[in-house]
């Protein structure tokens, strides 16, 4: 069976609690060479509400958090800018 972001894949997720422009930091760490670039691209995609940007390293298309936002389900492939993805603390015990 699949890890919990697979299992919750195609349900309506609420958002995480972070501004859509904040990437979760296991997605894109605060050491990622690129990360201002990075952040710059999705900002300017988020302000003209595209459904992402090309991104500034490697030129792959990246969606927005925005635009995942709108589609309303996570679907667990790890995207950059996931608006699902809860808090980094690893759960204890």
């Amino acid at each position: 069976m699949g890890g919990p972001e697979e299992q919750e894949s195609g349900r309506r997720l609420p958002l995480a609690p972070r501004r859509l422009d904040q990437p979760h930091p296991s997605r894109l760490p605060v050491t990622h060479p690129d990360r201002e670039r990075i952040l710059t691209a999705h900002a300017a995609a988020l302000a003209a509400g595209e459904s992402g940007y090309s991104d500034p390293a490697t030129g792959l298309f990246v969606l927005t958090a925005g635009f995942l936002a709108r589609r309303g389900t996570c679907c667990g492939r790890g995207c950059r800018h996931c608006p699902y993805l809860d808090d980094p603390t690893p759960p204890t015990g």
